[in-house]
């Protein structure tokens, strides 16, 4: 199986990107929020892989995060969720948003995303709620985290790096919106030395 890929970006479209490893183009499925965090044409870039194998098909799903892949192979797991629904679902929203609703039983914000009904969201929740990885930043401040990343993209912030710092400031024992932005900033500055 074939869990990481370090390569080439040959092309990056809507429908995934081809990334060249040692001369072997590589078609990978990408959710569409790590699409804007995988480089352009010809520059290196390093995916996480899912390899998921059919009778008549092997395909290659990419992740930025090793976070997303857990996320992604515990869709899997639920029955009646494909990798195909399964991709549309964290594409639909960041993997930390995702956890948040499923954690905070938010079936509205899960039923957004496209291919997701209110039975569908709720059997989701009550089916992952104990298999997904515990994140701290979205256990009980989920809310305030998400308000500090909207707040540093609003900044100018990359999403992905707001997201990150975010989860910083939290696992630091920041508890207060100003307290995360703050250490987020700092966390950021620090990042860009």
């Amino acid at each position: 199986m074939i869990a990481s890929l370090k390569g080439k970006v040959l092309s990056k479209s809507m429908n995934g990107i081809i990334i060249d490893v040692s001369g072997v183009g590589y078609h990978v499925n990408v959710p569409l929020g790590s699409l804007s965090n995988i480089p352009d044409k010809g520059a290196e870039t390093f995916l996480h892989i899912y390899t998921h194998v059919r009778e008549d098909a092997i395909q290659l799903y990419g992740f930025t995060k090793e976070e997303e892949k857990k996320v992604f192979v515990t869709l899997l797991g639920i029955n009646g969720i494909g990798p195909k629904l399964g991709l549309a679902i964290l594409s639909g929203m960041p993997v930390e948003r995702f956890m948040g609703a499923v954690y905070n039983e938010d079936v509205s914000s899960l039923t957004t995303i496209p291919g997701l009904g209110k039975k569908t969201a709720s059997r989701l929740i009550l089916e992952l709620r104990e298999k997904l990885p515990k994140m701290v930043s979205y256990s009980k401040e989920g809310s305030t985290a998400n308000d500090a990343v909207s707040a540093l993209v609003n900044l100018g912030y990359k999403r992905s790096l707001s997201e990150e710092a975010v989860e910083s400031a939290v696992k630091n024992g920041m508890e207060t919106i100003e307290d995360i932005i703050k250490e987020s900033l700092k966390y950021l500055t620090n990042s860009n030395k």
